[in-house]
């Protein structure tokens, strides 16, 4: 390997090609449009035996990009932790060993602070520089108990106190590392998550299709829509209550996966949805072009995300969906801005805007879905994102 070029070793997401969404994604579609000849990326991904990434591997190419294989053995909660050590660890080696000038090691996610300062040693011995992504507010998710949130709030201090810069992907998280770390003067810069622009290839006589809205019961252009994980800040408890109380005849499917979820069981004792044959829980869907299909046909998404930096979901509704109902957070406002409708907390805000909806103008529809695509083409397409990050690693 040429010692002139840019390298950049990229730890903390699972691996390419992406079999998940979030930082897999970005890794992907980072290596995927790489433009920049100047530029070598170079992307852990983590071996649970299962042999997920390059079949085996310990080296592998993907997208242009030097993979590598971590091998992970299955430790519970902090595989996470030891993830990230080994790959870093493996990383900074390998930087030295190829004689790398100014490498950049670009860690996504603050699992490690307790010994980054231990590794930021090692990086700044071989000339490199360390850049992390905050991610979003992980110690505020109800999935974590105590102690794990204290944990995520201790360690995101440590990689803040340490990086060489912080890339956020939000506005809201840059202004919230910079108030939050004053003390330790972080370096910050803020670059999007992204989303894909292109319409579905899929028509309504594919097969596919047909057999998705024919199993599940629903009626193409019909459907308002809601898709994310299954975890309570996501506000579903209040979506689906204001759901039931609304007047609409449309159906409310929600594309998530609720097996084996204590959440489910009890917000379905609580609301008793099961009794309302409007609401339709119809599992996860991994096929992206019948995800966009479905997004492309639903008559509303309703986005009920509240923690987190800028939510690929929400980009994917406001890329395809016409009219979006946003829960009226900083996050989703910095996003949609006029794009999208917004609703609160407040009891029958949602159910509200709902009902106001079944007057809706084919135009006004498409008036307002216009409105949303031009926000994401201009801010948040991944050849834009690429491109910014490109000039931010070529910068000396």
């Amino acid at each position: 390997m040429s010692n002139h070029k840019q390298h950049i070793y990229i730890i903390g997401s699972k691996g390419i090609p992406a079999k998940y969404g979030g930082f897999e994604t970005f890794v992907e579609k980072l290596t995927q449009y790489k433009k920049s000849d100047n530029i070598q990326y170079h992307v852990a991904c983590m071996n649970n035996g299962d042999n997920l990434y390059g079949n085996g591997q310990k080296h592998f190419n993907y997208n242009q990009a030097d993979c590598f294989n971590i091998t992970v053995p299955n430790i519970g909660p902090a595989k996470a932790i030891y993830y990230d050590m080994k790959a870093l660890d493996y990383a900074i080696k390998l930087a030295e060993k190829d004689n790398n000038v100014a490498p950049i090691f670009y860690i996504l996610a603050c699992r490690i602070g307790p010994v980054i300062n231990y590794y930021k040693k090692k990086i700044q011995k071989i000339g490199g520089k360390l850049y992390v992504n905050p991610d979003g507010h992980e110690w505020l998710r109800a999935k974590w108990p105590y102690p794990v949130r204290k944990y995520w709030k201790f360690s995101e201090r440590l990689m803040v106190k340490y990086a060489d810069l912080l890339i956020c992907d939000s506005l809201n998280i840059e202004k919230y590392i910079k108030n939050d770390y004053h003390k330790y003067q972080p370096k910050t810069t803020y670059i999007a998550y992204g989303t894909e622009l292109e319409k579905t290839q899929l028509t309504d006589n594919d097969e596919s299709v047909e057999k998705w809205f024919e199993g599940k019961k629903i009626t193409q252009d019909n459907y308002y829509l809601a898709v994310g994980r299954f975890v309570p800040e996501n506000n579903y408890e209040i979506m689906i209550k204001e759901f039931m109380k609304s007047e609409t005849t449309k159906d409310f499917v929600l594309i998530t996966n609720i097996e084996e979820n204590k959440f489910y069981k009890q917000l379905k004792k609580e609301t008793r949805f099961d009794q309302d044959s409007r609401i339709k829980f119809v599992g996860t869907v991994y096929n992206q072009e019948l995800l966009k299909y479905i997004r492309e046909h639903a008559f509303a998404s309703i986005h009920g995300h509240e923690v987190g930096g800028t939510n690929p979901s929400l980009l994917e509704a406001l890329a395809y969906t016409n009219i979006n109902l946003l829960l009226k957070v900083n996050f989703n406002l910095e996003v949609g801005g006029n794009g999208a409708i917004y609703w609160d907390k407040d009891e029958g805000s949602l159910k509200n805007v709902i009902d106001s909806l079944s007057e809706i103008s084919l135009e006004k529809k498409d008036r307002v879905g216009l409105l949303a695509r031009e926000i994401i083409s201009q801010k948040f397409s991944w050849s834009n994102i690429v491109s910014s990050y490109e000039i931010l690693f070529n910068q000396k």
